[in-house]
């Protein structure tokens, strides 16, 4: 039997990685100038752009990736390629003039992303006009994920899915079994979608011995919505599978130096561009209205629930319980300065310092007190998942509406969920999109900025 029984494009990325590198190496001639226009380094940035793709995953686009994870991927080849360049130039030339590569690693990104969104959209409308570029698929099994998924498979032909028939086997019934393998190779099934709520494990062995001895994919369906909110891995100890509950791409330390570079240049732009001209404005009109320190710091968790000193501008009246309960509405410690602080969110503004200093980041899940992060672990589940990564000045939770104070159990269980969400789903697409949300908000004001 020929494995090649489904509309595979498999020249797609050859075809990407060749048109990518010849855009590099044509406005690198075009945009640079001649001493850098030599075997030497037209070797280098096409091997470095091979490496930096391949660890950033830049060419796996696949038929269910979005626009946004297309644009990370982006964001972040660009930045990296940026990088390289110019620590190449650094070692081996004196190049005085750094808005020259600047240029030309920017005009490079614009035609690779040209290039790269106009073969992503051709392919949605090909799929759904011609119905090429198709897999044609099968659902066994019943339940509600089942139904989701024919939905899907049927309102979104743009994915290139062809839903060719859904099977519910019969328990302990071997012809009901025979009759589904026979029709998958009759008519040429490319992949099998198997609800395991609807299977016994002998049964789904009998489907991985049947795809695997047949070239045919086979995905399992998890109907337990505690399973589904998880973002499973499937790892490797040697020949032994491991599957991993939860996915931390702020683990990778790629990601990781990509968050912090951001951090630094985001907060520098802070410190410089504001806090340099706004700190000594706020700070007199603090001391012309109450007496007290100019910051206020508190002591909060971070990553890996180390703690650290929290800085802000002071917006309360000096009090002995600042540090144990949190500030409610129409709180009579709050100042009139510090009313307005706290409404346009300027008194969080010092916290970019804790950045700089590695102790934050701009987006991440908002840190409590050390007394409230001591009962909200006792209490919330999953509530301490939150420290596997830095705390943020802003975050997904904060953007949709659960922000200042916790008011029931269903604010700090929303909150703690966003957080894992953000925690599993990190970006720097995300983040700019946080950020984004965030100023927005502070402009045309929040009801529980108080």
């Amino acid at each position: 039997m020929s494995p090649k029984t489904g509309r595979y494009s498999g020249y797609i990325r050859p075809f990407s990685y060749v048109v990518d590198l010849l855009i590099v190496n044509v406005l690198a001639f075009y945009f640079l100038p001649e001493q850098l226009n030599n075997f030497g380094y037209h070797f280098f940035i096409s091997f470095s752009w091979i490496i930096i793709s391949s660890n950033v995953a830049f060419y796996e686009v696949y038929r269910f990736t979005k626009e946004f994870q297309i644009l990370g991927k982006l964001i972040k080849q660009y930045l990296f390629f940026l990088i390289f360049n110019f620590a190449y130039l650094g070692f081996f030339y004196k190049f005085s003039e750094p808005s020259q590569m600047v240029k030309f690693i920017s005009f490079s990104l614009l035609f690779v992303s040209t290039e790269k969104f106009a073969i992503y959209y051709f392919l949605k409308r090909f799929r759904v006009t011609f119905g090429g570029n198709f897999r044609r698929v099968i659902i066994v099994g019943h339940g509600k994920q089942v139904e989701k998924l024919i939905h899907f498979f049927n309102e979104n032909p743009d994915y290139g899915y062809k839903l060719e028939k859904v099977i519910d086997v019969k328990e302990g019934k071997k012809d009901s079994f025979n009759s589904c393998f026979d029709f998958v190779l009759d008519e040429r099934i490319d992949e099998i979608y198997c609800s395991i709520s609807s299977l016994s494990n002998s049964e789904l062995n009998l489907f991985v011995d049947f795809t695997d001895n047949n070239l045919k994919k086979l995905k399992l369906l998890p109907d337990n919505k505690n399973v589904l909110s998880r973002n499973l891995i499937l790892d490797y100890y040697d020949y032994i599978p491991i599957v991993s509950l939860r996915n931390i791409p702020l683990d990778k330390r790629t990601n990781q130096i990509t968050k912090r570079v951001f951090d630094i240049v985001f907060s520098l732009l802070v410190i410089i561009g504001i806090l340099s001209w706004l700190t000594p404005i706020v700070a007199l009109l603090i001391k012309l209205e109450s007496k007290g320190p100019v910051f206020f710091k508190q002591k909060r968790n971070g990553l890996n629930y180390e703690e650290f000193y929290c800085y802000k501008f002071r917006s309360m009246h000096l009090n002995p319980i600042a540090d144990i309960e949190q500030v409610q509405k129409n709180d009579p410690r709050v100042t009139r300065l510090g009313a307005v602080l706290r409404k346009t969110s300027l008194d969080e503004l010092p916290q970019f310092f804790n950045v700089l200093l590695g102790d934050m980041s701009v987006v991440g899940p908002r840190p409590h007190m050390v007394s409230h992060t001591e009962m909200y672990a006792k209490s919330v589940d999953k509530f301490m998942v939150r420290h596997f990564i830095k705390p943020g000045i802003t975050g997904l939770a904060q953007t949709n509406g659960f922000r200042g104070e916790v008011e029931n159990n269903r604010h700090i269980i929303n909150r703690v969920k966003y957080d894992i969400f953000y925690i599993e789903n990190w970006s720097v697409v995300l983040d700019v999109k946080i950020i984004f949300s965030t100023v927005l908000n502070a402009i045309k004001g929040e009801e529980k900025a108080y």
